[in-house]
């Protein structure tokens, strides 16, 4: 009798633990929704006179298609369309397959959005609309799935792809010193994507504003041209836990 209440009392143990992890992780999924509409709505308003500014430019730059419509993937392998200002020289039969821009074609005004992150404020319509969210994996290239969502990197496709994380983080902050692929491939890659496993299994609200103010500190570090060695050492460090 005592070994079947113990199992009985396991078991209710078991569940009820099971209940809490599903109900937080309803709660943190609705909260991550609502903050992220939010944030999207007033990001558009109170950046809009960067979004004129931009406009102007890239008519100036280089005319032609205002905005650049990416092949992506994101929460559960779905393709969507991310919006991006376009920073680049359209050219007919391009494709997404290296992990490295053609530098040739970025024109003068698309390596400063680019620089400054300029270039993703209209994906705060793909999180208007769901498709994204402003944290979480970066989203996958079509072209590059296979690398970037293949084995233990599967885990990225359970939830929304993000504006920012650790493994864009890491990218923007030194991924982008490397414009050989083969170079940024044995340099940058495996601790990217390691960043994004380690993002999935420590997702939380907290973690999430964390990565925001970090984001905004990184953009203001490569506006004054320094390198904030200390983010750096700190990516590293979480990507030897996954």
């Amino acid at each position: 009798m005592g070994s079947y209440m113990e199992t009985m009392s396991f078991c209710v143990e078991k569940d009820k633990r099971l209940f809490m992890k599903y109900y937080n992780t309803m709660i943190y999924k609705a909260i991550k929704r609502f903050f992220d509409f939010v944030c999207a709505f007033l990001g558009i308003v109170g950046t809009s006179p960067i979004w004129i500014l931009s406009i102007i430019l890239t008519e100036v730059s280089d005319p032609g298609p205002l905005f650049y419509f990416a092949n992506r993937v994101g929460k559960d392998n779905k393709k969507f369309k991310m919006w991006k200002f376009r920073s680049m020289r359209v050219v007919r039969g391009a494709n997404e397959a290296s992990l490295r821009p053609d530098q040739d074609r970025i024109f003068w005004w698309g390596k400063i959005m680019r620089r400054l992150k300029i270039d993703e404020l209209p994906q705060l319509m793909n999180i208007l609309n769901g498709t994204m969210s402003i944290v979480g994996p970066r989203p996958a290239a079509v072209d590059q799935v296979d690398i970037t969502r293949g084995g233990e990197n599967a885990i990225a496709a359970t939830v929304p792809c993000g504006l920012t994380s650790q493994s864009s983080l890491w990218d923007y902050i030194y991924g982008d010193q490397f414009t050989d692929e083969k170079e940024y491939n044995e340099k940058v890659l495996p601790i990217r994507l390691k960043l994004d496993v380690y993002y999935v299994k420590h997702a939380s609200f907290l973690g999430d504003i964390k990565l925001i103010i970090w984001t905004v500190m990184a953009i203001l570090y490569t506006a004054c041209g320094k390198y904030p060695q200390w983010m750096h050492d700190k990516l590293v460090e979480y990507s030897k836990t996954v």
